[in-house]
């Protein structure tokens, strides 16, 4: 037997003996996913009834960045094969086991399922070494089941920009999709990478999307996300300040529509001088069910750190549930630390003067809520008028999100 096949294997039969996220746990209780089965494609019947798409699984576009260049020299990647056992040991090379923590049978079952994997290092451009490199992954599903790996290194010192986007075609497969992604974000010492991911699942599909990442001494991470619901989703992301005065932000725009979406946000403070900010906002509406957690570690030894976590929720109609969980954890004295969760409707005051100006209540309701997501992104990823985030807004992507939130606003209202 291979080393691949044994490793495939392995990783079942732990899942076998271990079993699957007790309903008890905490981080799952308020959204329990969905069996095990599921995530491994057990009881699916056939393939997609689609033809293969072109450009499935991950796909690299390096895009221009404000200096006019698209910095392609600085990207190194491969596509590997999971199933080949060289492949496999140098696409898995350097990442940790699952372990047993409370997401670990997703780890598990990612290894039980894992194909295919990329893997990217980014270095600096010769002659251009302080301009960032820019790039876009792009992700589409390959089957009804699957398990997709990103590994993604940034080297010291190097200026990395990242969109990372996950939509389905709409004519490319019928069926629901059970995706069980991972990816790992290492960055060296004094790297900067900002992150924005766009995830936009079909309303029937099942989405576990886990960030695995780790900062060394200096290095600064921005991650904003911008992602829709579905039957089930699952955002979780685990950042892990390495060293001295590494700084992450994270932010999070949830929009819940009628369906499901859970995030998940951990930080591991485990230097001193680190800073760490977690925000979110989710939108809901109808049944829907949205749930907001960030759990912050402070560790002994983490002098002088800066943590803030703010939570909001809007309800929009109907009787959505919205649980925010704010967590810290301070084992050190020495510390800034500050967290709240708000949950309200809409700005009464704001809908008056957009109304006073002529606008209509829907216009001026998505005028609101637009000013909300964007002050929201611009806060972790900058408001600049060349930066990653206006250029990712030109393109309508979040005003036509929100026009279809409140559309799907009235007819709940309707009914």
């Amino acid at each position: 037997m291979d080393s691949a096949r044994a490793d495939i294997l392995a990783a079942r039969q732990h899942l076998q003996q271990q079993g699957w996220i007790a309903r008890r746990s905490e981080a799952f209780h308020h959204l329990p996913p969905p069996a095990l089965d599921q995530w491994l494609g057990a009881q699916l019947e056939g393939g997609c009834e689609a033809p293969a798409l072109d450009g499935s699984g991950w796909t690299l576009h390096p895009i221009h960045n404000q200096f006019g260049n698209h910095a392609s020299s600085g990207i190194h990647a491969r596509w590997l094969d999971a199933l080949a056992p060289a492949e496999r040991a140098e696409l898995f090379a350097g990442l940790p086991l699952p372990g047993e923590g409370e997401a670990a049978p997703f780890a598990w079952a990612h290894r039980a399922l894992c194909r295919l994997g990329l893997r990217v290092r980014i270095s600096a451009t010769p002659g251009r070494e302080r301009e960032p490199v820019w790039l876009e992954l792009r992700h589409q599903p390959r089957a009804q089941a699957e398990a997709p790996l990103l590994v993604l290194d940034v080297e010291p010192g190097v200026r990395c920009v990242l969109i990372e986007t996950h939509e389905r075609q709409a004519d490319a497969c019928g069926h629901p999709v059970a995706q069980n992604l991972h990816a790992h974000v290492r960055l060296g010492a004094g790297a900067e990478l900002q992150h924005l991911r766009i995830v936009g699942p079909a309303e029937a599909d099942s989405v576990a999307h886990h960030v695995h990442a780790s900062l060394a001494a200096g290095a600064q991470y921005a991650q904003a996300l911008v992602a829709t619901s579905s039957s089930y989703h699952l955002q979780r992301s685990c950042i892990t300040l390495e060293g001295r005065g590494a700084q992450a932000r994270s932010a999070a725009l949830l929009l819940a529509g009628a369906h499901k979406i859970d995030l998940q946000t951990y930080t591991r403070m485990q230097a001193a001088h680190g800073a760490s900010s977690v925000e979110a906002l989710a939108l809901a509406q109808g049944r829907a069910q949205a749930v907001a957690n960030a759990h912050t570690r402070i560790a002994p030894g983490a002098d002088e750190a800066d943590v803030r976590q703010r939570l909001m929720g809007v309800p929009l109609a109907g009787s959505p549930r919205l649980v925010l969980r704010p967590h810290l954890e301070i084992l050190h004295d020495n510390v800034q630390a500050a967290h709240g969760a708000t949950w309200g409707a809409l700005p009464e005051d704001a809908l008056f003067y957009a109304r006073q100006r002529g606008l209509d209540e829907a216009r001026a309701r998505a005028l609101i809520i637009e000013g909300m997501a964007r002050a929201l992104l611009e806060r972790c990823l900058g408001g600049e008028d060349d930066g990653l985030l206006a250029q990712w807004l030109q393109g309508g992507w979040l005003a036509r999100a929100i026009g279809g939130q409140l559309q799907a606003d009235t007819e709940v209202q309707h009914a």
